[in-house]
């Protein structure tokens, strides 16, 4: 079993490119925002640390963790955040790796994926087999970012400033999927990479 981290800025496209590979690979595919939520679930050690760092004040109606909440209080507090980034991200990738034990157990996984944007800066490298850069030029992630998601061009260089550069990105990665055009081309580059592996229609 091969294990794959794939990155890339906002807006290249990544979530078109795994829904493509889940379709016609024998795969599991796990979404580093999604774990992190699963992770901060009330009962979960990380909950419990998290609520004792922020305050009662974090959680929702529901008694969970408030993401828009907790993205406020972090919001320009660089040692809040680096705070709660030391107690979500090792409870992230306990979590993935008890997923990668099981998966290469049952014996009918080939591929294993996980996405992050911020999987180079989490320190994933020795984590992977490989790491995959999805590119897409900046003005073609703009343009998706505007029509896709209603973002201002304010929040686009926010998030776009929060990031790592191409070059940065490229130096990290094993293999880059450009994703500046359409779709089918993308997915060709990917077919030629894991050409390998079982297909599945």
């Amino acid at each position: 079993m091969k294990v794959i981290g794939i990155t890339g800025g906002v807006g290249a496209g990544k979530t078109e490119i795994l829904k493509y590979i889940g379709k016609h690979y024998l795969c599991r595919i796990y979404l580093a925002d999604e774990v992190a939520h699963q992770v901060k679930r009330r009962g979960t050690k990380c909950f419990d640390r998290l609520v004792s760092l922020l305050g009662e004040d974090v959680l929702g109606g529901d008694g969970e963790i408030d993401r828009q909440t907790m993205a406020r209080q972090i919001f320009g507090d660089e040692a809040l955040l680096e705070k709660v980034n030391a107690i979500v991200h090792p409870a992230v990738q306990a979590y993935l790796t008890d997923r990668r034990r099981e998966a290469q157990q049952d014996g009918r996984t080939e591929l294993f994926f996980v996405e992050a944007a911020l999987l180079i800066e989490a320190g994933y490298q020795g984590w992977v087999d490989e790491l995959w850069y999805v590119y897409a030029g900046e003005d073609v992630r703009r343009t998706r970012l505007q029509a896709g998601r209603g973002y201002d061009r304010e929040r686009i260089d926010r998030i776009m400033g929060s990031q790592l550069s191409e070059e940065e990105f490229r130096r990290a990665c094993d293999f880059v999927i450009d994703n500046s055009g359409e779709l089918k081309d993308s997915f060709r580059q990917i077919d030629d990479k894991l050409e390998a592996f079982s297909w599945r229609d």
